[in-house]
């Protein structure tokens, strides 16, 4: 793998995330070219722009916060868990629908050469094939990530010199003739809805945001502008290109493989079975992405216990076979809610990708706020934020606008996903209240409640019993005040240890246990220890405390540092900021 030192360089990441957003070039053009029809190259460079803002926005967020997570990351260290897993399910629906869409389209693109295939059956073997590879541990391939990225910017490079070639050997007639068409209402209109349809060419920029920690330092903002770059100047070249090579009827009669179809237009039989390929071979490279992200994201949630403990079950494999399978099942049930068509399935696709891209965005102003003290080596304008979270709203409610019905099947989907995380993070209230109930039955029927309500007291006592540790000096009680109110409301504990750490010879802060014995008093639900520890804060000295004390150090919390802590969240094994 082309690593160094075990993180990736600036090729091999930018291919893993490439392999993602360049995909999209293979149906976005015809869907720009749908809606925006003769304007829709400049809808696709309008969509450049909001990515070209969005570049310090991930930028400054990952430099702050370089963990793995994306929105869901930096929205758990600058608001609650709830919003964060908000975040989160979003991101699954994106993951979902890249692996149904990338699947389809792979398979239309394989059925321009075998006329016979079922699209809607292979589609389902595809994703049972990268099912079982997955369970059977085969996951992302760096060097393999890297020759199919190679392979498509050749493949799509050729396409457009030899596009280029044949329109200036036919001249401007085509293209005249489809400038020559009327559209639909205003240009106004048609850019708006063409640039809310194209929004969808830039789905995978944030898969970067990922896997920021199996990075070189310095590579992520690289990875980034490479891929604003490809996005720049492939999706608007196609989209010009097949204005000016084939008339708008053959563009919308082959938008489920226009690129195959302009292949054979430009440069003959060899370039359609080319493109066809190597379509079919980075669109499972983006299937076998949706995979192994869904894969690592529903794992972080269930740790962070938003979603059942169930999931975590692993196999011969070392793998989470159950979070695969559902995923699966999943990915199928949406094939064939939308009978595999492409316009429904962008529909679901866009909703759940703009929607995560919205919350990195306010993400990003939380974090201006919030964390403002955290040492970050980009910083996004305030107006450029502002400018470029707005402009995916836009796209998100221009997508709603065209596809109204398509909302009706992303909710089927969204909300059974939040009300189990909801439920999740609020069992211990409905099982209180269940507690409850049981308890006013027993009034009156006494003898086989008690065995449930035994039950459900230890369920509560081990859900409570994981203990969490806060970081302070010690010298602030309304920092303190802050902390025990935070875990209060986000944790499910009643045990915290506050723990401050001196040098030698230092003195313990003087109000230390005057506070601690007062805020004891005020919150008699919560078990309150202090820990005094002589040495310095480091990362050693969190991991040593995490295996001493059995407590996971996404349990471990702190104010947010200054300047005089030269450790980032990265290098503290995962620390939470709650202040």
């Amino acid at each position: 793998m082309s690593e160094k030192n075990g993180k990736l360089n600036e090729l091999a990441a930018t291919a893993i995330c490439g392999n993602d957003i360049t995909s999209s070039c293979l149906y976005v053009s015809a869907l720009a070219i749908a809606y925006a029809g003769k304007w829709a190259w400049v809808s696709l460079l309008m969509v450049s722009l909001v990515l070209f803002m969005y570049r310090k926005i991930y930028a400054e967020v990952v430099g702050a916060l370089p963990l793995n997570g994306g929105a869901y990351n930096a929205l758990l260290n600058t608001t609650s868990k709830f919003i964060a897993s908000l975040a989160a399910c979003f991101t699954l629906l994106s993951y979902m629908a890249t692996a149904v869409i990338s699947a389809n389209e792979a398979m239309h693109y394989l059925h321009t050469l075998w006329v016979d295939l079922p699209v809607v059956l292979a589609t389902i073997a595809l994703l049972a094939l990268f099912m079982a590879l997955t369970i059977i541990g085969i996951g992302e391939s760096a060097k393999v990530a890297t020759g199919i990225f190679l392979l498509h910017l050749t493949t799509l490079g050729m396409l457009i010199v030899t596009g280029f070639w044949i329109f200036l050997q036919k001249g401007t007639a085509i293209l005249m003739a489809n400038y020559a068409l009327p559209i639909e209402g205003s240009i106004g209109m048609a850019l708006f809805f063409g640039f809310s349809a194209a929004m969808l060419g830039i789905s995978g920029f944030e898969s970067s945001a990922n896997f920021v920690e199996e990075q070189e330092r310095g590579v992520f903002p690289k990875t980034l502008r490479n891929m604003w770059l490809a996005v720049t100047v492939i999706n608007p070249s196609i989209a010009f290109l097949a204005l000016a090579l084939l008339p708008m009827g053959e563009i919308l009669g082959n938008k489920e493989a226009l690129l195959s179809y302009l292949g054979g237009m430009a440069g003959g039989p060899w370039l359609t079975v080319m493109v066809a390929v190597d379509a079919a071979l980075v669109l499972s490279g983006a299937v076998l992405t949706s995979y192994v992200g869904v894969t690592g994201l529903v794992h972080r949630m269930v740790l962070d216990r938003c979603l059942p403990q169930y999931l975590l079950k692993k196999n011969r494999y070392g793998t989470q076979h159950r979070i695969v399978i559902a995923f699966f099942v999943l990915c199928v049930s949406v094939l064939l809610v939308t009978a595999g068509e492409l316009p429904a399935l962008a529909g679901v696709y866009s909703l759940s990708f703009l929607a995560v891209m919205a919350l990195f965005g306010i993400g990003n102003l939380l974090l201006k706020i919030r964390r403002g003290g955290l040492n970050r080596p980009v910083q996004a304008a305030w107006p450029v934020a502002l400018l470029a979270i707005g402009a995916v709203l836009a796209a998100l409610t221009g997508t709603v606008i065209m596809n109204p019905k398509y909302v009706q099947i992303f909710l089927q989907y969204f909300l059974p996903t939040v009300i189990i995380v909801f439920t999740m993070l609020n069992r211990i209230a409905l099982l209180e209240a269940c507690l409850f109930l049981i308890r006013a039955i027993n009034t009156r029927i006494s003898g086989w409640t008690s065995q449930m309500t035994e039950m459900i007291e230890t369920k509560v006592e081990q859900i409570n019993s994981q203990q969490v540790v806060f970081f302070t000096r010690g010298a602030d009680p309304a920092n303190l005040n802050l902390a025990l109110q935070y875990v209060r409301n986000n944790e499910h504990t009643n045990r915290i240890k506050i723990v401050t750490i001196v040098r030698d010879g230092a003195e313990v802060p003087p109000r230390l246990y005057e506070d601690v014995e007062f805020f004891d008093r005020v919150y008699p639900e919560i078990d309150i220890e202090v820990v005094v520890i002589e040495g310095k804060f480091s990362p050693e000295l969190v991991q040593e405390l995490s295996q001493s004390w059995g407590i996971p150090m996404n349990f471990m919390f702190m104010g947010s540092p200054g300047a005089g802590i030269p450790y980032n969240l990265a290098e503290l094994g995962g620390v939470r900021l709650i202040i």
